[in-house]
């Protein structure tokens, strides 16, 4: 039987797809994997600009440092411009330490001049200045296109990206040009949900439930700035510039606004990615605030990155220790348990970075107190006293924590202190804290007011009713019924006056005793065991201190609550998860400061008068 050309052509067909099925099926699954393990991870390069950033280099340089991803993958590509502090040398140290890392280093310094000619301070951001800063990040874009590398990071150097995998991360997303959503104290981040028509931040519904992680994923926005991602091998990245400006540019001269009006006119969405937990950014200064204060602003940032990460400056900078001081207190005390090492360094830490020397005060172990020693020191529960949420009596953890108050006490008078900070192992700093009550103490000297006790971190548990300003003080309350001791500034006088109420027989929990001290305490047959109420105690507003993880929160632990009672070794306190669940539901419900309120803050404009804020948040 013989075959026509059709059949013969068909045949060939089948035979050849035979083979190439039988090829498919003798390759095993583990051969794909080894090949895919066995491709290059893409080229990055990473472009770093410094001006004024002394404070804040060590530390991201340290963050560029523990990126997990093949260094040898990655090319630097860094500048300095118009510098007045040691920004330029930190860069060079650091890009000399590394360069046999990574794949090249291309390193801009420019010196001279130190500022500006139309800049009205380092923080103001003229034309000239936003001209020459889009030049730069042009020339990075430029050297990433002239190096053939598959993505360039556009990352600002006083952004901490605390997540190693960042990197990895954001390429694993496959979109031209996305951001890691970057967190700060306040709701500012590094992305828009809206715009204006005159290319300004616009407030939206969308926002906050992103910036909260309310939802999760990657998300369309308007904008994306500070530290972001752009996937050069896309055909439409090619269109993308910072300088010269696209020729319809309609919006005042700024370089953020510039690349996102070029990426909408090449059709490039810009996406903000929050799968995850990514870094920190500073809140934007306004262009009247001063370097120090941009410093103090970064070490705010850094302290709040060393809440969940232990946080090192780069191994190949020098970096110079920040001079330490007690800002104008005869001392500042930290209480800390010994067993409680991770609460302790990181506020040693965070200390350093905000430049406060501490005096480290060992806290009383309640756990390791036994009913013979409370007997000797003469220690009794105040009559009646049940703790308001569990009903329970008082615990071993709160005696500790009261003796730990106590000791300190009995130190400002044997030491005749005029006035001591006090701070516990657990709080979170506000920014410029120490700026702020520096002030605050400065504004209370002047006035010659007459005190004993300021809060400066607390719970304030009468919420409905107002507390009246201090008159002739500025940011000064008198406080109602509060509760926490996170911090507080005590004065000889003050400290007298809780000694001589002679509280060791008649004990509660010290945030109860201070509130009884000040005749503010609702409970009449708790304050009748104290006939001198007569404490003055004030309180900053707003708050300076809070604590690093609230009631319920995931972190979050009490050595007061997680205890025995006071008169019997053999009965616990711990708190199930529905009684910590509850306490946190009241404390939310309680504690109205504890919503983040809108901040009048805006990004690098040049006019306000004029523009309006660029961020309402």
């Amino acid at each position: 039987m013989s075959l026509g050309r059709t059949g013969i052509r068909l045949f060939t067909v089948i035979l050849v797809g035979k083979l190439f099925l039988q090829t498919r099926t003798e390759e095993s699954p583990s051969d794909h994997l080894h090949q895919a393990e066995s491709l290059l991870k893409p080229t990055v390069l990473i472009s770093v600009l410094a001006r004024n950033s002394q404070h804040s280099l060590p530390y991201f340089l340290g963050c560029i440092d523990r990126l997990e991803y093949p260094k040898d993958r990655i090319a630097i590509w860094a500048a300095t411009d118009h510098n007045v502090d040691n920004s330029t040398a930190m860069l060079e140290e650091w890009l000399r330490g590394v360069q046999h890392l990574y794949h090249s280093v291309e390193w801009r310094p420019s010196e001279q001049p130190s500022s500006y000619a139309d800049e009205r301070s380092p923080k103001h951001w003229s034309d000239s200045r936003f001209t020459y800063v889009m030049k730069l990040r042009q020339a990075a874009l430029r050297a990433a296109r002239r190096l053939w590398t598959d993505y360039i990071l556009f990352v600002d150097s006083d952004n901490l990206l605390t997540n190693r995998h960042v990197l990895s991360d954001m390429i694993a997303e496959n979109l031209t040009l996305v951001a890691p959503m970057l967190e700060s104290k306040s709701l500012y981040s590094n992305f828009w949900c809206g715009i204006t028509p005159q290319g300004y931040y616009r407030r939206t519904p969308e926002y906050i439930p992103i910036r909260k992680w309310k939802r999760q994923g990657c998300f369309a926005v308007p904008m994306v700035h500070s530290t972001f991602l752009l996937d050069l091998r896309r055909r439409a990245s090619q269109e993308l510039a910072f300088h010269p400006p696209h020729p319809d540019y309609p919006y005042h001269l700024d370089d953020i606004m510039a690349f996102a009006f070029s990426a909408r006119q090449a059709g490039v969405q810009m996406y903000v990615c929050n799968r995850d937990h990514y870094g920190y950014l500073p809140v934007p200064l306004k262009q009247d605030q001063t370097v120090e204060e941009e410093e103090e602003s970064f070490s705010h940032t850094l302290t709040e990155a060393l809440i969940d990460y232990a946080m090192e400056p780069s191994q190949y900078v020098h970096l110079i220790p920040k001079e330490s001081g007690k800002m104008g207190f005869d001392e500042v005390f930290l209480i800390n348990l010994k067993r409680r090492t991770n609460r302790r360094e990181r506020m040693l830490r965070s200390l350093a970075v905000l430049g406060i020397n501490t005096v480290l005060t060992e806290a009383v172990d309640g756990k390791a107190l036994n009913s013979s020693q409370l007997q000797a020191m003469g220690i009794d529960m105040l009559p009646g006293y049940k703790d308001p949420y569990s009903e329970r009596v008082l615990t071993r953890g709160e005696i500790g924590c009261f003796l730990s108050h106590y000791n300190i006490w009995k130190k400002v008078y044997i030491c005749v202190y005029v006035a001591v900070l006090v701070l516990e192992d657990d709080v979170r700093f506000e920014p410029r804290f120490l700026s702020r009550l520096v002030a605050i103490m400065d504004n209370v000297m002047r006035a010659d007011l007459d005190w004993d006790l300021i809060y400066v971190g607390r719970k304030r548990l009468q919420v409905k009713e107002p507390e009246l300003w201090v008159k002739g003080v500025s940011n000064l309350v008198h406080p109602g019924y509060s509760y926490w001791t996170l911090g507080y500034v005590l004065s000889l006088q003050g400290a007298k006056k809780l000694l001589h109420a002679k509280p060791l027989n008649k004990m509660l929990p010290v945030d109860e005793f201070l509130p009884i001290m000040f005749n503010q305490h609702p409970k009449d047959e708790y304050m009748q065991y104290f006939p001198q109420r007569d404490l003055r105690a004030f309180s900053v507003e707003p708050l300076l201190l809070f604590p690093t993880h609230y009631t319920g929160e995931p972190g979050y632990f009490s050595d007061t609550e997680t205890s025995t009672i006071w008169d019997d070794e053999a009965v616990e306190t711990d708190w199930d998860r529905d009684g910590a669940k509850r306490r946190h539901e009241q404390e939310t419900e309680e504690l109205g400061f504890r919503a983040v309120a809108p901040h009048s803050v805006h990004h690098r404009v040049p006019d306000v008068a004029a523009s309006g804020y660029r961020d309402e948040l």
